[in-house]
């Protein structure tokens, strides 16, 4: 076998080693619960940058793959910590939304640096150029993962 085939050979035993908490938690801890919140505030983030869409709770849990249910218990609690805040739909105002606040869009910016700063830490010992290349072809991947078709389970039964 080649060294490519290998390496192809190696990366899903490698994304199931990866735990995302544990990368960021690399210099300094981050509850489970601000990591749920970042996930909820990066989608209403996501849907506020893109102008032409309303995020509805149900738009959060298809987004995060849980039950309808889960996903409210999320905002819920994002509402309670002010990060998010329920809105009446500025195209259909019989629909209930959910938009940052400041406080979120703050929070949702520290978490960011947080992640800069640990795949720093991580990547501390590699060259510039891998570092780099690294991030690049990560982000080349996530966009990739992102643009595929909904795969939803049973969809084929």
């Amino acid at each position: 076998m080649d060294m490519g085939e290998d390496l192809m050979d190696a990366v899903g035993p490698a994304f199931s080693r990866l735990g995302r908490s544990v990368a960021l938690n690399a210099q300094k801890p981050i509850s489970r619960r601000d990591l749920t919140r970042t996930r909820v505030l990066q989608i209403a983030y996501d849907a506020a940058e893109r102008a032409d869409h309303d995020i509805t709770v149900g738009d959060i849990a298809e987004r995060l793959a849980v039950d309808p249910s889960a996903a409210s218990r999320m905002v819920s609690d994002a509402i309670s910590a002010g990060y998010l805040r329920r809105v009446a739909s500025q195209r259909d105002g019989r629909r209930t939304v959910v938009e940052l606040t400041e406080a979120g869009s703050a929070m949702l910016a520290d978490f960011r640096q947080h992640q800069r700063e640990a795949y720093e830490h991580i990547t501390r010992d590699w060259p510039e150029h891998e570092r780099l290349e690294f991030a690049r072809l990560l982000i080349k991947y996530v966009d990739a993962l992102a643009a595929l078709p909904d795969q939803k389970p049973g969809a084929d039964d």
